[in-house]
């Protein structure tokens, strides 16, 4: 019984005879299937039949691989079940095809439903249901999704990071034996983020065979690729169980988290757009597409709360154009550093005598919305919540916790927890007129233990979807941020309940370029936190002109993190001339698909390129970026693929400052022919087939800086 979900781009062909099904082919489209499909061959010294890898792959069905589902019944019966084919549905709804998929053991009185969604626009996403029909409890070792790739898919590439590095690429050969990433974090970390790529050997941003697979889930998460001994691969993820977290109780079911598959021909750039349409596909409110500047006053002021010094910071931020002020940390009880306070959701007296809307009233006399930073997940032992609820707290009876930058977990699957935070978030929301919450997660799980000592991770995951979704319901205009020492929550499901990540604590333009490049092939850009820092940067002491600063935080959601009374005319002057660039195009960088190119100098690690296309292609904003010294003394051509090969179109310099003869800083003789007329206002034109195989010829550029180019055809 085979079944083919169809979109205009992708084909998954699926066998559903077994119950849970088994997806035969998943990649570029297939007009049509053969009446037989070709069954694989029977190795000698294995077993008599070669079992199928299907999306639940099992140990009783003699796969040699990880089963995709591992528990047993107390004494440890049913641990190897094997299921038979119970019924399946296909149904068309509004965004694509469902195939749904419901299989029974009737020995270990288990049942399995498997959903399979192929959007229109070819995202496929997986998940299983897990029943228990039986009269006794089922331990649940590990649920997971599994999805086969072509044997062509010869290579491998993940994320890796760390604090203010995150979203780093890695890509390598795809080995015999299994590549895994777990984290135990308690958060989607990082150090491991729950995405990774399989790819087609040699492919790039623009040629091959490409698939990212997901695990869409804001906590411990296990990626597991492997190569059998046969030469079939496959990829499984979805939620890693602590020892004992998961028991499924008669009649009781459990879910995989959606697991997210996009595929592209045409190489990885493509291939994003579907993490990009997914993500905006789940997200609360996609209709805001002119998200607002932000002024985020943590670097300009850090725990020095003085109101006056803050109306004057924010009067400064609305005179360059700032459309939102963001009070960061410092704001609440006794929250002068950062060792007391975290709890007690109340205005603090002593800093704000007359309450927050003295301040709030500057902001929105200024035209400005007012937005304020939270962390109701955490809690200081320095607190009175905690003096007064000890027991609250995610920890294990009998141990002394672990603090994590002096701080614990507030266990929100706790009742009375919940309801507390719950009620101070709402009394927040509700006195004070707040549009926008940055709520922040800074310290990772640890022997964290529910009150009955079982491992507290996932129900506090879901507590927090829970708080999240309850807040929403409560201020449905209010928008949230999801913020965990910068990337450290970064996922889909979260994404389905905020409107914006924090890519980074990092300002730093040089690493943002990395990071959000990285960044770009998982979440769009309205999403994208990216704020122009200090000239001096906060983590790494690096000095940047305005220019490749304001360069860098354009292509996401532009924020200014830094002391804005500060700066001088002329720097108020530029970082208000690139705000206005921001929010020209705006509707283009949010509107558009993002895309990345491959360049000589890319590869060499000293410069890269990237932008957004319009829907239709008619227009373009990319910006050309030089990091370190130039490999060679001509720069390479600078190739534009994707746009529309027959239309011409005009190519333009937009200034990043308002001084015009140091738009591209460079000791040259003679910059490309190109860029001069340009700069003479004379916009040279070229065909989207020349812009493709041939390419602009980059300007010479000193490091650290880059260049940026609006395209529109008529």
């Amino acid at each position: 019984m085979i079944q083919h979900l169809k979109s205009s781009t992708v084909s998954v062909v699926v066998d559903v005879s077994s119950g849970i099904p088994t997806i035969l082919h998943w990649g570029q489209t297939l007009a049509e299937l053969p009446q037989t499909w070709g069954s694989f061959p029977v190795a000698f010294g294995a077993m008599d039949s070669t079992t199928p890898i299907s999306v639940v792959p099992l140990h009783g069905d003699a796969f040699t691989g990880r089963p995709g589902l591992q528990g047993h019944r107390r004494g440890g019966r049913h641990w190897s079940p094997r299921f038979s084919y119970v019924s399946h549905e296909v149904i068309d709804d509004l965004h694509g095809t469902l195939l749904e998929c419901v299989a029974h053991d009737l020995i270990a009185e288990l049942e399995i439903v498997s959903c399979l969604h192929l959007s229109n626009d070819g995202v496929l996403t997986a998940r299983c249901i897990l029943r228990n029909v039986g009269d006794s409890p089922f331990m649940l070792d590990a649920f997971t999704v599994s999805l086969p790739l072509a044997s062509h898919a010869e290579d491998l590439g993940i994320f890796g990071g760390r604090w203010t590095r995150e979203f780093e690429l890695q890509k390598f050969r795809w080995p015999y034996g299994a590549w895994t990433s777990e984290n135990r974090l308690g958060r989607s970390s990082h150090e491991h983020p729950g995405y990774v790529w399989a790819l087609q050997s040699g492919a790039t941003e623009w040629q091959g065979e490409v698939w990212g697979v997901h695990a869409a889930w804001s906590a411990n998460h296990v990626i597991y690729a492997e190569k059998l001994p046969d030469g079939r691969r496959y990829i499984q993820c979805g939620e890693l169980f602590h020892a004992g977290e998961i028991c499924v109780y008669a009649g009781d079911e459990f879910s995989t988290v959606d697991v997210i598959g996009v595929y592209s021909g045409s190489g990885m750039t493509p291939a994003s757009w579907g993490f990009h349409n997914e993500a905006r596909r789940r997200s609360p409110r996609f209709e805001l597409s002119a998200r607002p500047v932000h002024l985020n006053t943590w670097e300009a002021v850090y725990f020095n709360h003085d109101i006056e010094r803050l109306k004057e910071l924010a009067t400064a931020g609305a005179a360059v154009g700032i459309e939102r002020f963001v009070l960061d940390d410092g704001w609440f009880a006794g929250r002068r550093n950062d060792r007391q306070g975290l709890g007690d959701w109340w205005v603090s007296s002593e800093v704000y005598p007359d309450g927050l809307n003295p301040l709030i009233d500057h902001v929105r006399a200024l035209d400005m919305q007012f937005g304020i930073w939270v962390e109701p997940e955490m809690v200081n032992p320095d607190s009175d919540l905690y003096r007064a609820h000890p027991e609250w707290v995610l920890a294990t009876e009998g141990y002394e916790p672990i603090l994590g930058r002096h701080q614990l977990v507030l266990d929100l699957w706790n009742a009375g927890a919940f309801e507390h935070v719950l009620t101070q978030l709402d009394a927040l929301l509700r006195d004070h007129d707040i549009d926008y919450v940055k709520w922040d997660m800074n310290r990772w799980h640890v022997q964290g233990s529910n009150p009955d000592g079982k491992a507290g991770t996932h129900d506090q995951t879901v507590a927090l979807y829970a708080l999240l979704d309850r807040l929403r319901e409560l201020h449905p205009r209010v928008e949230f941020e999801s913020c965990a020492s910068g990337g450290g929550r970064i996922d889909h499901a979260i994404l389905s309940r905020v409107e914006r990540v924090w890519t980074s604590d990092s300002h730093d333009a040089l690493d943002r370029q990395l990071i959000q490049r990285g960044a770009s092939m998982l979440i769009p850009p309205e999403v994208m936190g990216s704020h122009i820092g200090a000239e001096r940067s906060h983590t790494t002491g690096r000095r940047h002109s305005m220019s490749f600063r304001g360069a860098t935080a354009l292509f996401g959601h532009l924020g200014v993190e830094s002391d804005v009374t500060e700066l001088r005319d002329s720097e108020l002057e530029q970082l208000r001339h690139i705000i206005g660039v921001y929010k020209k195009y705006r509707y283009l960088l949010h509107g558009g698909d993002t895309v990345r190119f491959d360049t000589f100098e890319l590869t060499a690690g000293a410069g890269l390129s990237h932008g957004v296309y319009s829907l239709d292609r008619r227009q373009a904003l990319v910006a050309y970026c030089q990091l370190s010294s130039a490999v060679s003394l001509t720069p390479p051509m600078w190739r534009l693929p994707g746009l529309l090969e027959d239309a011409l179109y005009e190519v333009q310099i937009v200034p990043l400052t308002t001084a015009t003869s140091v738009i591209v800083p460079g000791a040259v003789v003679r910059q490309p022919e190109w860029l001069s007329e340009a700069l003479r206002g004379a916009p040279a034109t070229f065909t989207g087939r020349y812009l493709e195989v041939v390419g602009l010829q980059a300007p010479v550029m000193w490091p650290e800086t880059a260049v940026l180019v609006y395209l529109s055809c008529s």
